[in-house]
């Protein structure tokens, strides 16, 4: 059996039971990043409890706009980091955050960055030392950020390609 099939058995079984997908409400911190490169987003909820006089994470959730491997790394991510402090999360490096994936082919490993960009989105401000965090209030969804124009005041140009075909 090759690499490439062992690979595909893996991001299989991690996308079979996806764990802890969409908002959290009342989330601690909300990190977005986005591949320009390939089209995929991740966001990430994280909520933040005390255990043994430490703040650590709760739960976390995600959405995602993305290729199979970047849900498997979300959903595998936001398992890992439950229980760990903020300045613990910062602290692993993409290629941790889904070890059972193994190792991802190089044109996959930006899904592990992508994770990791998203993690950095929203614990960087929670890494200072807070005494409690302000809940994040309505943050819009990943979806709804995609589907806002993008044209202040809802002015809209369209503007008319010509067919190059001639169709009879």
């Amino acid at each position: 059996m090759n690499s490439g099939n062992d690979y595909q058995k893996r991001i299989e079984e991690a996308l079979r039971d996806p764990k802890n997908l969409g908002e959290l409400a009342g989330a601690d911190a909300v990190g977005t990043a986005g591949s320009a490169a390939c089209g995929d987003m991740i966001r990430l909820w994280i909520k933040f409890k005390e255990q043994g006089g430490k703040k650590v994470v709760d739960k976390a959730t995600f959405q995602s706009f993305g290729c199979e491997t970047a849900i498997a790394v979300a959903s595998l991510a936001t398992e890992m980091i439950r229980g760990k402090t903020a300045e613990e999360v910062l602290a692993l490096s993409a290629e941790q955050l889904a070890p059972e994936l193994g190792p991802l082919p190089p044109v996959k490993i930006h899904c592990t960055q992508l994770v990791e960009s998203a993690l950095h989105s929203a614990l960087l401000p929670q890494s200072e030392p807070v005494s409690a965090p302000a809940p994040v209030a309505a943050a819009p969804s990943l979806l709804e950020n995609i589907t806002q124009p993008a044209v202040p005041s809802g002015k809209l140009k369209v503007i008319l390609l010509e067919d190059d075909q001639n169709v009879s």
